[in-house]
């Protein structure tokens, strides 16, 4: 296999497709989204992890006629994606050419084999966690290793020859691969992880460690796990009886992460919910197999997705914090916006009335004309309650410093569910506490130090 084609310069067909590139150079293409595209080829592809900064520039296009014809496709863009890539890639597709698929879903593959020969994909399955900081540079936090096999199986003599030149193309690019005797199985235990977590880092927003933390989830991700293997059964692909016992063991090496979902959802990109837990309430049906709480969590997720409007900005960084995409900064200003609507990831430019604050004085000046105000006591109370319990809340600050000393977790999360306190108080604390030296500032990731810890007698200490 003498070309590939990366598909995809993400969390994942970045990571992956970088250390391919720098190891088979001039072997590896990638097909690229535009904006990408124009980074990747101002500054090349940019891979930040713990071991240091790799930087490739590969061949890249938009087009796939600008591109080498392939011998591997790798698909690593999101599941979402897929029938707009089987369509872009057609024309330079043989009967020859092989499909490796590194994406979430378990349905992939079969998508794939409607179009073109099943005989040409190979099953994958990603491990890892990463993070796009902006178009061609990725931040890779945990593992980096991949799973391939056959849909048939492994034949009686072991894993067949191309099975074999395709781990050999990954291991030589430093990243591990296993060699699956039933890629099936092993995508569907995948998917009971990506069903549990994903969705639930969103619904909790905050990291995988705070579901595994609360013995009040245990029964939850156990419910979401033995729907999924219900499933699965039915498709007959059988999963170990302690599956969600398996998951939850898994889950301890990467308690610390969020999820790709998560990423999305706080990008205000779309998310793959419908190849999760939606696919999973889809084939329930089917079968008829009740499949409640993965419902639940699909309505939840489509409908807690926030759409977002950005007018003129000074700079590309403010435009990528709102919209987490360029163009707010090349806006005319009044009433010139680009809006991005909730659950897709394509902006819309529109035009909204240009109203000065002389107009907007005016307006209500002429309203106080029409009539003397009338207040509601009641909410003037609560109100009035509301500033005095902030302004009184020592005592909860001080629980919350005991908190965080003691977990050694700086999260406005944690104290928001045990404190029962209101997310903004919760910040606001956090907040406090950096000013007072407890807790360091904010990192590229999110998190805080904890830099005084409550020792063996109740004392803070470095």
């Amino acid at each position: 296999m003498q070309q590939i084609l990366v598909v995809g310069a993400g969390s994942v067909g970045g990571f992956f497709g970088a250390h391919l590139a720098q190891h088979h150079q001039g072997r590896v293409a990638f097909l690229l989204r535009k904006r990408t595209l124009e980074a990747v080829r101002r500054h090349g592809l940019i891979i930040r992890s713990a071991n240091g900064t790799l930087t490739v520039h590969p061949q890249a296009a938009y087009n796939v006629l600008e591109l080498p014809k392939p011998d591997l496709i790798v698909l690593a863009m999101k599941a979402y994606d897929l029938a707009a890539v089987l369509e872009q890639i057609a024309p330079i597709v043989t009967p020859e050419t092989i499909f490796l698929t590194l994406q979430n879903g378990v349905d992939i593959e079969e998508r794939i084999a409607a179009r073109y020969d099943r005989r040409n994909i190979i099953g994958g399955v990603a491990y890892i966690y990463s993070k796009i900081v902006e178009p061609g540079v990725i931040d890779h936090y945990k593992r980096g290793a991949v799973a391939i096999g056959e849909l048939s199986g492994a034949a009686s003599g072991g894993a067949s020859e191309r099975i074999v030149r395709i781990a050999d193309l990954f291991k030589q690019a430093g990243i591990p691969c296993q060699v699956s005797d039933n890629i099936h199985r092993t995508k569907w235990e995948k998917m009971c992880w990506n069903c549990v977590f994903n969705p639930l880092t969103v619904v909790i927003d905050d990291r995988v460690s705070a579901a595994l933390d609360h013995p009040e989830m245990l029964y939850t991700i156990h419910q979401i796990v033995k729907e999924v293997a219900a499933v699965s059964e039915g498709l007959q692909v059988p999963l170990p009886p302690d599956m969600a016992d398996r998951v939850l063991k898994w889950t301890q090496e990467i308690r610390d992460i969020h999820t790709s979902m998560y990423d999305d959802w706080k990008a205000g990109r779309p998310t793959e919910i419908d190849a999760l837990n939606g696919y999973i309430v889809q084939r329930g049906r089917e079968l008829r197999i009740a499949t409640p709480v993965n419902e639940a969590l699909t309505g939840l997720i489509k409908a807690n997705f926030p759409a977002r409007i950005a007018f003129q900005v000074s700079s590309k960084t403010d435009s990528r914090t709102i919209l987490d995409a360029n163009g707010a900064e090349a806006l005319l200003g009044r009433g010139d916006m680009l809006y991005l609507a909730s659950g897709t990831g394509r902006l819309m430019r529109l035009h909204g009335s240009f109203v000065s604050d002389d107009d907007v004085r005016r307006v209500v000046e002429f309203v106080k004309e029409q009539a003397s105000p009338s207040y509601n006591q009641e909410l003037q109370s609560l109100k009035q309650e509301e500033v005095k319990e902030e302004e009184a809340q020592d005592e909860v600050y001080e629980q919350a410093k005991e908190l965080v000393l003691s977990t050694g977790q700086a999260s406005a999360s944690l104290i928001q569910r045990r404190l029962r306190v209101g997310y903004p108080r919760a910040a606001r604390m956090i907040e406090q506490m950096e000013a007072d030296g407890l807790v360091g500032a904010a990192g590229r990731d999110g998190r805080r130090e904890v830099i005084g810890r409550r020792g063996p007698v109740g004392d803070a200490h470095e």
